[in-house]
Formats: C-alpha cells, sequence, structure tokens
C-alpha cells in the first residue's frame, strides 16, 4: 500500500513569523493544495480549532486533516499534567480522524527566536535523557490509549537535534514514541536522513518530506544564522528541489511497508517562492518517486 501525500500549510502562512503570508487566505491554502494533488493537509495557524468548524472546511476541499504540532514542556512537568495540557489539541485530532499527534519539546527553544544563533540550542546533559524520556513515554501511552500514535518531532534549535540527540531519545523511550522522520531537519542537523531511516525502520510513525539548498545550507551553518534566518534565506524547498536522495529514502520506507502519511513541509517565503507552484513541483515529485519505489 503507498503513502498518503499531504502538505503542511506553512508553505503559505509562516507559523513562527506569522507576518510572512499572513495576507494569504485559508481558503487560498486550501484551494490551491488541492489542486496540487495534496490528499490532506497538516494544521496551521489559520485553523478553526473546533472539529465542528473544521470539518466541514476541509471537506469542502476534499482534504483530510493529517495532524498537528504540540508543544511540549515534559523537562518542567509530568505527563499527567502534559496530557491534560494536550487533551483539546488530542480531542480535535481524534475528532477529525487523525492517527498521529506530533510532538516536539520546546523547553528552552530558540527556532522561533530570530535573534538567537542555531549555536545558542538548549542541550540535555546525559542524566537529563532518562527522565525525558519515562515522561515521553507516560504521553505516548497515554496518547495511544485514546487512539494517537506520538511521533516525535526532532527539530533544529530544540533539545533533540542532532543524530545523538534523536538516538538518545529512542534509547530513552518505549515503544509508544514513535520517529517523525523529517527529511530536511535532519540533514540540516548534519544526519543523514536515508541513515536515520534505515535505523529507526521499525518506529518510524510519520514524515515530513523537506528539502535543502546545499548552497544556502553552507552559507547558514558558516555564519550561524537563526533558524528564522535559515528560512528567510532559503534553505529549505520542496522535494526534488534541493539535494535530499529522495528515492533511496522511499526505498527504505518502501522496503518496511510504511503505507503512512508523507507530507511537504518547506518553509518559505511566500513572496520569494509563489506556494502553488512549489506545491505542485512537490507532489509531482513525490508521487512519481513513490510510484517507482512500492512498485
Amino acid at each position: 500500500m503507498h503513502p498518503s501525500i499531504g502538505i503542511n500549510p506553512i508553505s503559505w502562512s509562516n507559523d513562527d513569523l506569522q507576518y510572512v503570508g499572513g495576507d494569504i487566505s485559508l481558503e487560498t491554502c486550501l484551494r490551491e493544495a488541492r489542486h496540487s494533488g495534496y490528499q490532506g493537509i497538516e494544521l496551521g495557524n489559520k485553523f478553526p480549532r473546533e472539529a465542528r468548524v473544521l470539518k466541514p472546511i476541509l471537506d469542502e476541499h476534499q482534504l483530510e486533516l493529517v495532524s498537528g504540532w504540540y508543544s511540549s514542556h515534559l523537562l518542567s512537568q509530568d505527563a499527567k499534567q502534559e496530557a491534560s495540557n494536550m487533551a483539546s489539541h488530542a480531542g480535535l485530532l481524534r475528532d477529525m480522524g487523525c492517527g498521529v499527534v506530533i510532538v516536539a519539546e520546546v523547553s528552552g527553544c530558540i527556532h522561533s527566536q530570530p535573534a538567537k544563533r542555531l549555536s545558542q540550542r538548549p542541550r540535555l546533559k546525559h542524566a537529563d535523557w532518562k527522565r525525558f524520556g519515562q515522561r515521553l513515554s507516560e504521553l505516548g501511552k497515554i496518547a495511544a490509549d485514546q487512539g494517537l500514535k506520538l511521533v516525535y518531532h526532532h527539530h533544529m534549535g530544540t533539545v533533540v537535534q542532532s543524530v545523538q540527540d534523536i538516538d538518545a531519545l529512542m534509547s530513552a523511550t518505549s515503544d509508544d514514541v514513535w520517529l517523525l522522520l523529517d527529511s530536511g531537519h535532519a540533514m540540516f542537523a548534519g544526519a543523514n536522513p536515508v541513515a536515520l531511516a534505515q535505523t529507526y525502520t521499525d518506529r518510524i510513525g510519520h514524515v515530513h518530506c523537506k528539502d535543502i539548498r546545499r548552497s544556502m545550507l553552507d552559507v547558514c551553518l558558516n555564519r550561524d544564522c537563526s533558524f528564522l534566518d535559515a528560512v528567510l534565506d532559503g534553505v529549505f524547498t520542496v522535494p526534488g528541489d534541493g539535494c535530499v536522495d529522495f528515492e533511496a529514502l522511499l526505498s527504505v520506507l518502501s522496503n518496511v511497508g510504511y503505507s503512512g502519511w508523507v507530507v511537504v513541509e518547506a518553509e518559505q517565503d511566500p513572496s520569494v517562492s509563489p506556494p502553488v507552484r512549489y506545491a505542485q513541483m512537490g507532489h509531482q515529485f513525490l508521487a512519481s518517486a513513490i510510484n517507482q519505489a512500492y512498485s
């Protein structure tokens, strides 16, 4: 069974810099996403947060809700408190028929701060991973009991960024915590997304397909810029427009029978990179690559 292809609305409107794409309506985003061939879309800052309101809007555009990001603070509170805070978000996802909830720890994160260089991102001490892993595992069990698979999003500027962080996270957590493999964030952090997929084939629960412009990545790393400056400078793009080997990545996923969502998530400035054009590029490339890998 082939994966379904979804997209994140961040190509139209940025969640961290809401003036970027702030003038683009949700209607435009959904219409162009469907026109580009996508079957589903993730949550963004312009989406209603009540299923009775959101469902008819997505139904009108023949789009499913894929999932949505949740910012956790497990380094400062226990899993029961986190689950209570996440309850309304998880409820929306369940009501919309989603199978996964995307979680990322944001304690001390700097990815949303334009003045913070990436070298200033938070790091966990060796002794902290055990407690963090236990709390995340407990949250994953709570989510699983409610019918949702917790998929953890490694992300630039957070405590889980590098391949060493990902390895520590996966070692410290139970099977109730799945990996959201993000190809762009992996490569930005110096990891090989194909190697990550090979290592964690049995725990990949969700995939974000983000490509990297190598020349811009080198500039950003050399300048030690902020994450948001890197985004605005164009470090990310859609699959097929950068240097990530998606054919090899999809081959790994095919070999293990992955049939969940693959989601185009390519933060770009819509005034520089027209969202509908890049959405179409990304879908066309991914659809072809999936057909080849899963044939």
